[in-house]
């Protein structure tokens, strides 16, 4: 249970492991709020371009002295901090990460890895370059029954088809109701990446259209349609909505999972059944949302383990969106290995370290590299 290809530095200090937070809005906050609450971790410092912000969210802590500062690296090497949590907007994650990893710091990412795929494949780069693990916190994988329905597969042979629908409503307000195609770049990813982890394979190819109703109250396309080949053989088809009121599904969407033998249900809340129901050992369970992903984030860094986020194996969920959004936009199917040459050869042109750089062209393919896997698997 112990991963070597990349991660290899682990913290041994003694006690909590000492973390910062960047990034100071609702995000950010709701991470000091997971990091109070593990007994495992101390929160040492909040980290925000705006000072202001930092300081509001340290207030709301109730740390008395608790330190901010604009740049997490000083930040961090003020405090002692043994890692940071990465609670940046998106398109702050690359710089943020990159920063950190490159002074020697692991990092607990929020999704997605970053705002693009190039930039992922940087950082995946940059995480093998220093040793340092890189983490990405998909959140909804951190579900007891998620996990569940998973085991309940076990006994039904090989699967052809897993599907989710998902419906909700909500109204943010703010840049989502401005987005072009709000609900498969903010939304979609979770649902696309908790489908990699129920069939265990990656993504080969995607046919996406994406529309939006009359009574829609976004600008973009707040509704969509795309169909995965995955690896294998199984498809992967995703039906879902942001502004459809009534009758709404788990934030973590309704699923079917069909295999040769059998069929398994979750309405993505409650305990998943299966049919035929074999009586199995029940899964582990992960924890809930980010409280999970800390937990395990701090395993990993103290014993070597192997997440389910690190950054090589959560690229392609991040590949899913950038592919179904092409596929949209052009009317076309896609494939998967297309959007990854692509974008290798974007993070070759792009890359500024002479040393992510070198990592990055000895790699002898993309999914060679991303599909780096510990000893035990």
């Amino acid at each position: 249970m112990t991963f070597h290809a990349v991660g290899e530095h682990r913290i041994e200090t003694d006690g909590p492991l000492r973390l910062v937070v960047v990034g100071a809005g609702g995000m950010g906050r709701a991470w000091t709020g997971a990091i109070g609450a593990n007994d495992d971790a101390e929160l040492v410092g909040i980290a925000d371009l705006a000072p202001a912000a930092a300081e509001s969210a340290a207030e709301a802590t109730g740390i008395a002295g608790l330190a901010v500062g604009s740049d997490a690296v000083e930040l961090a090497r003020r405090t002692g901090a043994d890692a940071i949590v990465n609670a940046t907007i998106p398109e702050a994650h690359h710089p943020v990460t990159m920063a950190a990893l490159l002074a020697g710091l692991p990092v607990l990412g929020e999704k997605p890895v970053a705002a693009s795929v190039a930039e992922g494949l940087s950082l995946a780069a940059a995480a093998e370059h220093t040793g340092q693990l890189f983490m990405v916190s998909q959140s909804r994988r951190y579900h007891r029954y998620l996990h569940e329905a998973k085991r309940r597969l076990d006994p039904l042979g090989t699967i052809g088809i897993v599907s989710v629908d998902f419906f909700q409503s909500p109204h943010f307000g703010g840049f989502r109701d401005e987005m072009a195609s709000p609900l498969l770049l903010d939304m979609a990813i979770h649902q696309f990446d908790m489908a990699r982890f129920l069939l265990d394979a990656d993504p080969v190819s995607v046919s996406c259209e994406e529309y939006n109703p009359a009574w829609s109250w976004y600008d973009g396309d707040a509704a969509a349609a795309a169909v995965f080949a995955m690896e294998g053989g199984a498809r992967f088809t995703f039906n879902g909505s942001w502004c459809s009121p009534g009758f709404e599904t788990s934030w973590n969407g309704a699923w079917r999972i069909s295999a040769e033998r059998g069929t398994v249900l979750w309405d993505g809340e409650g305990e998943p059944t299966a049919a035929p129901d074999e009586a199995t050992t029940p899964a582990d369970d992960p924890g809930l949302g980010i409280a999970g992903s800390l937990r395990e984030f701090i395993a990993a860094v103290r014993h070597g383990t192997e997440p389910m986020g690190r950054v090589h194996a959560n690229v392609m969920s991040l590949a899913m969106v950038e592919a179904a959004t092409q596929s949209a936009s052009q009317g076309r199917r896609v494939v998967i290995d297309d959007v990854l040459d692509r974008s290798y050869h974007a993070a070759l042109a792009t890359e500024r370290n002479a040393e992510v750089l070198a990592v990055m062209k000895a790699w002898p393919s993309v999914r060679d590299a991303l599909n780096q896997r510990s000893d035990s698997e």
